[in-house]
């Protein structure tokens, strides 16, 4: 039994040494929008990848249109550093993918990594579409 216990001990301390780390310290700011998708506001969110920009977030948020049931919204903020002054994501003008000219990382119109330097997909807000009428919140 005594030859046991340094064992236990051992597993215990390489059990608590797990990495936490869940990606980049985009700082957390309160996020309660609503846009109304329909609104002539809003005529890029009528098609099938179509993005418009909002106040709100941490540096703006990014809403893309996936489908007429489905919309994402994401923190401008790119994830690879995302304090620094530059760092704020675009759709690109090909309107195929999202890129940060600051660091020239880019991200699919899903926010996936499709080219580093970030290693980590852009943070995604929650949207709930009600009617005509998107949510989005953190």
């Amino acid at each position: 039994m005594s030859r046991i216990w340094p064992l236990l001990v051992l597993l215990f301390l390489v059990s608590a040494c797990k990495d936490t780390f869940n990606g980049p310290a985009i700082p957390e700011v309160p996020v309660s929008e609503q846009i109304n998708v329909s609104s002539l506001q809003y005529p890029a969110l009528r098609q099938d990848g179509g993005y418009v920009y909002l106040n709100g977030g941490y540096k703006g948020i990014l809403v893309v249109r996936q489908s007429a049931s489905l919309y994402t919204a994401f923190e401008r903020a790119c994830p690879y550093d995302p304090t620094a002054a530059c760092s704020q994501v675009k759709v690109d003008p090909s309107n195929l993918f999202i890129v940060d000219d600051c660091c020239g990382s880019q991200f699919n119109l899903q926010g996936g990594v499709m080219a580093g330097p970030a290693v980590y997909g852009l943070k995604q807000y929650k949207t709930s579409l009600s009617g005509s009428v998107l949510y989005i919140s953190n």
